[in-house]
């Protein structure tokens, strides 16, 4: 099989004037960004006409779960039995593409193109994201250094789009008062930033001046919040993202609308694409398709308890990706062995499938188990799966569009459709009001399974300080390992009775939510020993080894 560059530049794109105008937009709702892409301001008026579903997945696993390729095989699925379905999905950030994971535009013949610019520069999205929080931070430097303002605790850090765990921690303003004022800084990654986060709620521009205005730079000598509105920096910033906050419409590989704008990750962050690409999709097609990033217990719970509380979301339907090599994963099988027939390993990796469904089941919407199809899938062991689904109550259906495109998500497509025609109610799994604590346990025991919580000395102090600045009553996000539904890594299968440790607490006071940070979370990936860089090269004018 051709690799998924290749077979991304041998596919034929619609002109994107010619897609936008299929899909009834008008020359002043789109800007053409050369001829595959563009960006899009829909006429306010327009409504809301699609159903939204969600893909999430299982436990993680170093190989992966296949979300991405799942969303753009159901959209391209839908459409071969003549359903009208738009993706909304995530921009992928350089940091993965250049390190470990590659790209995220999709895979085989379910990919969202053009591929090679939407995993490299793009629309140039995250660059604007990354100078406006580094001019912010160049700002509240100024402010300090000209004695506008103290600051007995900084909380704006800088950022940049690639992996680099030399730039964690550092210390700026050295070589003399000419130079700032020597402090302890660092660099997180262009996903991990406020930011970010904040683009992707805004549901416009006067709520992102809003959002923007409230965030907490740092504490003043008095002990009260220093907010980006008291630095006077927020049209600065506004003026920067203004061309980022409009949706980025492009095209599967199929011709499926989609729109690809934002991302933050879900494991320090909410991990969905921007609220405006969720609105536009609703607004064009009759189904709406996005992905949460991770599994269920990260990118589902955040998109349930933090977007659709922020955007007013109600899915019709949920998705929930597993495979055989995930359940092997979990059922004990060491990473390279996972490809190879195991029926025992399996079973035991069942429980993590169930611990999933039942984690869904408590949010309302109805469930689909998509099995993403390899290869080496035995017959015997995809009965095993579809059998303990509809044990469980669920639908289930084997997608293959890797290898087969739309064609291989039909029967995903039609269980998806029976899924959505009785959309149940969203249930929350905690109340607005309710105190920080008990928004954590009420996560950690309804939908990571475990017994609660206990904070560190320096998690009691930020919530004092949380306490103290009245933002004790926020949505919490809580950021831990994506490979377990508890905290640690190498706790496979689903474990019970656990309990999580809380390190600390961080106000993203704009993006209007807590950051719980558990176990070595990193704001900063490092790359590892073999970046995916060194495989990525220009032959003959043409990008190659990007995957």
């Amino acid at each position: 099989m051709l690799s998924d560059i290749e077979i991304a530049q041998q596919a034929h794109l619609i002109p994107i004037n010619e897609l936008a105008a299929s899909a009834g937009l008008t020359e002043a709702e789109f800007e053409p960004y050369g001829r595959d892409k563009a960006k899009v301001s829909l006429d306010p008026s327009r409504q809301k006409t699609a159903k939204l579903i969600l893909v999430t997945a299982t436990s993680g696993m170093p190989a992966g779960s296949g979300k991405t390729t799942t969303s753009i095989a159901l959209a391209q699925g839908m459409k071969k039995v003549g359903k009208r379905a738009v993706l909304a999905l995530r921009e992928p950030s350089l940091g993965p593409v250049f390190g470990m994971k590659g790209g995220a535009a999709g895979g085989g013949y379910s990919q969202v193109l053009p591929m090679e610019a939407i995993n490299l520069h793009f629309t140039g999205d995250l660059h604007a994201i990354t100078a406006a929080n580094n001019l912010l931070a160049a700002l509240l430097d100024n402010a300090r250094h000209q004695g506008q303002v103290q600051l007995r605790e900084i909380y704006w850090r800088r950022v940049m789009d690639v992996n680099d765990r030399m730039l964690r921690n550092i210390v700026s303003g050295l070589g003399g008062p000419a130079n700032g004022i020597p402090t302890e800084a660092g660099f997180d990654i262009t996903a991990a930033s406020e930011l970010m986060a904040i683009l992707c709620l805004a549901t416009d521009l006067e709520d992102l001046r809003r959002r923007i205005d409230r965030i907490v730079l740092g504490i003043k000598t008095d002990g009260t919040a220093y907010t980006c509105a008291e630095l006077g920096a927020t049209g600065a910033l506004l003026a920067l993202l203004l061309e980022a906050t409009k949706p980025n419409l492009v095209q599967s590989i199929e011709g499926n609308l989609a729109f690809v704008h934002g991302g933050p990750f879900a494991n320090i962050a909410h991990g969905c694409n921007s609220v405006a690409a969720t609105y536009a999709a609703l607004k064009l097609g009759e189904y709406a398709i996005t992905e949460a990033g991770f599994g269920s217990d990260l990118g589902a719970e955040k998109f349930f308890n933090i977007k659709c509380r922020a955007a007013g979301l109600e899915p019709a339907a949920v998705v929930l990706v597993t495979s055989t090599k995930a359940l092997k994963w979990h059922g004990g099988v060491a990473l390279p062995e996972i490809g190879k027939p195991n029926m025992e390993a399996l079973k035991r990796g069942l429980c993590n499938l169930e611990a999933h469904i039942e984690n869904l089941k408590h949010f309302g919407p109805n469930i689909v188990v998509s099995l993403n199809h390899f290869h080496t899938d035995e017959d015997a062991e995809i009965e095993v799966i579809r059998a303990r689904a509809a044990e469980l109550g669920v639908r289930f259906a084997v997608c293959d569009g890797f290898a087969k495109g739309g064609d291989g998500a039909i029967e995903l497509a039609q269980a998806v459709i029976e899924a959505a025609a009785d959309p149940k109610p969203l249930v929350h799994t905690y109340e607005p009001e309710q105190p920080i604590l008990e928004k954590i346990d009420a996560i950690v025991t309804k939908v990571y399974g475990g017994a609660g919580a206990d904070l560190s000395d320096a998690a009691k102090k930020d919530l004092k300080r949380l306490q103290d600045l009245g933002f004790d009553r926020l949505p919490v996000c809580i950021a831990k390992t994506p490979f377990s539904l508890t905290a640690d890594a190498k706790a496979l299968g689903a474990p019970k009775g656990f309990r999580v440790p809380v390190q600390r607490l961080i106000l993203n006071a704009g993006a209007g939510f807590i950051v719980v940070t558990t176990g070595a979370i990193m704001r900063m990936p490092g790359l590892p020993k073999a970046p995916a860089a060194m495989q990525i090269d220009v032959v003959d004018g043409r990008i190659v080894g990007l995957s």
